[in-house]
């Protein structure tokens, strides 16, 4: 269960990793779009913007609705709230990390 775990919270931060594929998140963030719609800002083929379409799906970021020939990409916001669990994580220790400075700095200008 813990690896599973792990391979979909690296699954996410891969797909996380390349601007193209957050731009298509924001994109989608406003609603549903065509494959075509998210493409059309991008200097990139649609075979390119399918490839980055494919990695976002396999992370289960994007979901996809084949309507005719139209191809409608849906946000998924799941995977997102794995991150956010996983960076909550280190929150205890960056603000005592960031209290303990504070500190430091109160001391050091008297």
């Amino acid at each position: 269960m813990v690896e599973r775990s792990h391979a979909a919270l690296d699954q996410t931060f891969a797909a996380l990793a390349d601007p193209t594929r957050r731009a298509i998140l924001s994109r989608l963030r406003r609603g549903p779009a065509t494959v075509g719609q998210v493409a059309a800002p991008f200097a990139m083929s649609l075979n390119g913007i399918s490839k980055h379409v494919r990695v976002l799906e396999r992370a289960g970021l994007v979901r996809r609705r084949v309507d005719g020939r139209e191809h409608f990409l849906h946000l998924r916001a799941a995977p997102l709230e794995r991150v956010t669990h996983f960076a909550e994580s280190y929150r205890a220790f960056w603000e005592s990390r960031l209290d303990a400075l504070a500190e430091h700095l109160r001391e050091t200008e008297t």
